[in-house]
């Protein structure tokens, strides 16, 4: 998350915007980026918990669950934007294939059901639109921004879809 908000924060070029998130140190964008994200995260699943904790803590993994699926959803949808040949994981810079984002889909609804004790089925439904919203939005942004996916915005959208899905819960639960 913060080596993407230090290479997209600023009006820099795709080339420019690669190198910066290879970079190992902090900037401010990825030290603004990172504090927003886990300060906004550290007050939704506080509010979740002051409801019901343990329904809070029956969120948390399948949450996390279909956030690492959005990422998987930009393996299948986009293709890799750094260079292929210094990648440090090269199998996730290949194009995932139907199947895995299949496999990846499963383990989702088997998450939101594990879940159906604790949370109505509306609110899953929110849930998982939430991470699929955020998933498309990170997708239409990463393809005009850089052309495809790094690892690094694989972290970021998997962060950002999370947190998605805490919110939309959270503002929910808040209505009623």
């Amino acid at each position: 998350l913060a080596d993407t908000c230090d290479g997209l924060g600023g009006a820099v070029s795709r080339q420019r915007a690669l190198e910066i998130m290879k970079d190992s140190r902090l900037g401010t964008y990825g030290a603004v980026g990172l504090l927003a994200v886990l300060t906004v995260k550290a007050v939704a699943l506080t509010g979740l918990a002051v409801r019901d904790l343990a329904a809070a803590l029956a969120l948390m993994p399948v949450a996390h669950c279909w956030s690492r699926v959005a990422a998987v959803a930009l393996l299948r949808a986009l293709p890799y934007a750094g260079d292929i040949e210094h990648a440090k994981a090269k199998p996730m810079a290949q194009q995932l294939d139907a199947t895995g984002l299949a496999v990846a889909l499963g383990w989702a609804v088997l998450a939101g059901v594990l879940a159906s004790p604790w949370w109505s089925v509306n609110l899953l439904v929110a849930g998982a639109l939430a991470t699929a919203v955020t998933a498309w939005l990170m997708a239409r942004w990463l393809r005009r921004r850089l052309g495809g996916y790094t690892g690094d915005t694989l972290g970021a959208t998997q962060q950002l879809s999370e947190l998605a899905v805490y919110l939309v819960l959270l503002a929910m639960l808040s209505r009623s």
